[in-house]
């Protein structure tokens, strides 16, 4: 019987599920007898896991499910709720269905955008918003919904009738719709009620450690997201977004470095990304596009990086530097 939708490598990311649900539980209960160090130590490394697994794990898994089975899915979504502290179907709907819909859009005539993770939405002149406040401001924002969600606790952590952008998103046929519904509810009641036990092992370590490293977190997965766009150009789908062909990070991360091909073929297994690559290449090829040098986490680094947003709209962006093009992967 067959079990992997796409390959049995998924097993690989399964595998980091498991290991950070189990290396959370023993940072909580190791607490108590940690050292100052250690427990700056276990914070960092509790920080880089939970922001690794929003950047590949469950990014990947809301895109291609690893499993043929919908139960075994769902048991999935419910384990890395609780590794990234949100639903993960949630996770699904705004990032599948919002930002791979309207691709870190420039804002409208109605003076917004459809993303609502773009990183123009709060920019001003028709540039991107600030980092600080998209990174910093994006992850308070994010916590205050995780304490709400904590709140419809009350309700049984049902998708209620005000949640109106989430229902938007929900599929619109039945049965599909109410499943969708059923596994945010699971996916909440998996957060909340690990955020209890934690508690229940070391309130200590659920205030002084796991909420900072959660917050830290978000901020990084910010930081990813602002530098996958950019100085991209917005108003071409290939060049919307930045790709980095480094061969140790795509390897560690699951070609994640692959994003403008993601962004082409969002539903394509992240073991064919290089295929997207070279079956879009003349498409790649056709315009000027930014190839990072460094991963997007450390896209601040690449300070000679061209706006090219700037230079679609006639304004005074950069002129690309040599090497700034569609690039090829080594």
């Amino acid at each position: 019987m067959k079990i992997w939708r796409n390959t049995p490598k998924d097993a690989l990311l399964l595998g980091f599920s498991a290991a950070q649900f189990a290396v959370t539980l023993w940072l909580a209960v190791r607490w108590d007898d940690a050292s100052v160090l250690g427990r700056v130590a276990g914070t960092s490394v509790l920080a880089v896991l939970t922001a690794y697994n929003i950047v590949v794990v469950s990014h990947l898994f809301t895109h291609v499910p690893w499993f043929v089975s919908a139960r075994l899915n769902a048991a999935v979504s419910v384990l890395n709720s609780v590794n990234i502290g949100q639903s993960v179907r949630a996770y699904q709907f705004t990032h599948v269905r919002n930002h791979h819909r309207y691709n870190n859009d420039a804002p409208g005539a109605d003076g917004t955008t459809g993303d609502t993770t773009s990183t123009y939405r709060r920019g001003r002149d028709g540039g991107h918003a600030p980092l600080l406040p998209y990174a910093v401001g994006g992850a308070l924002e994010t916590l205050a919904d995780r304490a709400k969600e904590v709140a419809y606790t009350a309700r049984l952590w049902r998708v209620g009738p005000k949640e109106r952008a989430l229902l938007a998103l929900a599929s619109r046929r039945e049965p599909r719709r109410s499943r969708e519904l059923r596994q945010i509810r699971a996916d909440r009641a998996a957060h909340v009620l690990s955020l209890a036990l934690f508690a229940a092992i070391s309130w200590q370590w659920t205030l002084f450690s796991y909420l900072p490293a959660f917050f830290a977190a978000l901020t990084m997965v910010n930081v990813q997201n602002y530098y996958r766009h950019y100085g991209a150009d917005p108003g071409h789908r290939a060049a919307d977004s930045v790709s980095h062909y480094g061969r140790l990070y795509n390897l560690l991360t699951f070609n994640d470095g692959y994003h403008q091909e993601h962004h082409l073929s969002p539903g394509t297994h992240w073991s064919r990304m290089r295929e997207v690559h070279d079956r879009n290449r003349a498409r790649l090829d056709a315009r000027p596009r930014i190839v990072s040098p460094v991963p997007a986490m450390l896209g601040f680094l690449d300070r000679r990086r061209p706006q090219l947003h700037r230079a679609a709209d006639g304004g005074p962006g950069p002129v690309p530097r040599p090497g700034t093009g569609s690039g090829r992967p080594s």
